[in-house]
């Protein structure tokens, strides 16, 4: 199983999306000096805004590309306040 995690820096105000097998670890390692020389180290600290379950690795990525494409803080809002944009994300980029 593979996750699409989104995180919120309240310091930037922005979003930071990402694909992964274990969240918490995950955002563990983004609130730390793990990923020291990544753009993610200057929204410290991370906390988690959303995170959706996928069935694999790949379908995960689809969608993680998808939003990051969208490149837009009111569609990763309305992910969350309308889960029937998911269920249609889920869908359309299953394998």
């Amino acid at each position: 199983m593979h996750y699409v995690y989104i995180l919120h820096s309240e310091k930037l105000d922005k979003f930071y999306i990402g694909e992964t097998h274990d969240v918490q670890t995950r955002l563990d390692r983004h609130n730390t000096d793990y990923y020291e020389s990544k753009w993610s180290k200057k929204g410290k600290p991370w906390t988690l805004f959303s995170s959706f379950l996928f069935k694999d690795r790949g379908h995960a990525q689809k969608v993680e590309q998808h939003i990051k494409r969208m490149k837009s803080k009111q569609y990763i809002k309305n992910l969350v306040k309308y889960p029937e944009i998911w269920e249609k994300l889920y869908a359309k980029y299953a394998s």
